[in-house]
């Protein structure tokens, strides 16, 4: 593990006084973040780092801004990309860092760029725009994409179609960019997926649903043309008492697999749950208030001791340390400051070791 990590919060810019993405220092043994500085730029959505820590993937509302990890965690600015869309809600990129793609919530678009040997975005490979099921401007009628993940063996890229409660499945070709329809994940009417993850032997797929507040657990099997996605479970993300206005919002792995987090707004909540390593299952042990409003996102520290909770609508981070034996999050200093934040990753700085698993939030 790297003795030094940074961290990156990225927030809107319309109104508070962020200027895009703020820079932090990981105090890893203590807990704790540090402010360092801010970088602007309009509107980040949502980053991502490449598999190699050398690269940040930010989402903006000119497209997608590429910037170089520098030693000490500065960031350099290379280029932006445009996306020919709306500003995007999600980013992720292949193992290889060949190709970058962004989820849009706003107009229903998947978007896959080329990214260039220095690192940044280059030419659009692939686009496709989602369809709803009539002309009728309600949630389950338009299509809003809301992640896209590439599967553990890089076969396929997959959507999550928040609109219309599917996933759709893309057979992706790692030389063109091009992408083809393999399967659709058929959801629950108006369950809402909004975030998809694998475990990290890429067994298992987990699917978490913002307006039912679960999240489905999948096996998932590879195929030459058809890959399967087997039911196994779904799991509440929220205690049998809770508010009667909530969404999930955020999911997270520990590095190791055996504990996954979920956070929920309008409940204000994380849940907690350990995980099953065999059968891929989980268990929920305890949801725990985050002391802010709007748990947007939820990062883990890089030895799984603490957990920081990016809380949107009260312009703050609020981190607490992790109690596994007693299931319990215990606050771990003041609340730092961070307005209208969107997203969080912890990046560990060059020269050191690092586990996989933190290459993408």
């Amino acid at each position: 593990m790297s003795d030094k990590y940074v961290a990156y919060v990225g927030s809107y810019t319309f109104h508070g006084k962020s200027k895009g993405i703020t820079i932090l220092d990981v105090d890893v043994e203590k807990g704790r973040l540090e402010r360092r500085g801010e970088v602007s730029v309009d509107n980040a959505s949502y980053m991502t780092q490449s598999y190699d820590h050398q690269y940040l993937y930010v989402v903006v509302d000119q497209g997608i801004a590429a910037f170089r990890i520098l030693a000490d965690g500065n960031l350099e600015y290379i280029n932006t990309g445009s996306i020919k869309g709306m500003r995007g809600c999600y980013i992720t990129t292949d193992r290889a860092n060949r190709f970058v793609a962004v989820a849009g919530y706003h107009d229903g678009k998947m978007t896959v760029c080329r990214i260039r040997e220095d690192g940044g975005v280059g030419e659009i490979t692939a686009e496709i725009y989602d369809r709803g099921f009539g002309s009728v401007a309600e949630r389950n009628f338009r299509a809003r994409i809301t992640c896209v993940k590439f599967t553990p063996d890089q076969k396929y890229l997959c959507a999550v179609d928040n609109g219309i409660d599917q996933v759709k499945v893309f057979r992706f070709n790692h030389t063109e960019g091009s992408i083809h329809l393999a399967d659709v994940i058929h959801c629950e009417l108006n369950s809402a997926p909004k975030h998809m993850t694998f475990s990290s032997d890429g067994r298992h797929m987990y699917l978490m649903s913002e307006l039912k507040n679960y999240v489905t657990v999948y096996n998932y099997y590879s195929g030459e043309d058809h890959p399967e996605f087997e039911f196994k479970q779904l799991v509440s993300t929220v205690a049998k008492k809770h508010s009667n206005v909530t969404a999930a919002c955020a999911m997270k792995f520990t590095s190791d697999d055996t504990h996954f987090f979920c956070s929920n707004a309008g409940d204000n909540s994380v849940s907690m749950f350990e995980r099953d390593m065999e059968t891929g299952l989980l268990y929920q042990k305890r949801v725990l208030p985050v002391s802010g409003d709007y748990p947007k996102d939820i990062a883990l520290f890089p030895d799984n001791r603490h957990i920081v909770s990016v809380n949107h609508d009260t312009f703050e981070l609020t981190i607490f340390t992790i109690d596994y034996e007693r299931h319990l999050l215990i606050m771990n200093g003041r609340a730092i400051r961070v307005d209208n934040g969107n997203c969080c990753i912890m990046v560990p700085l060059p020269g050191a070791s690092s586990h996989e698993a933190a290459a993408e939030s």
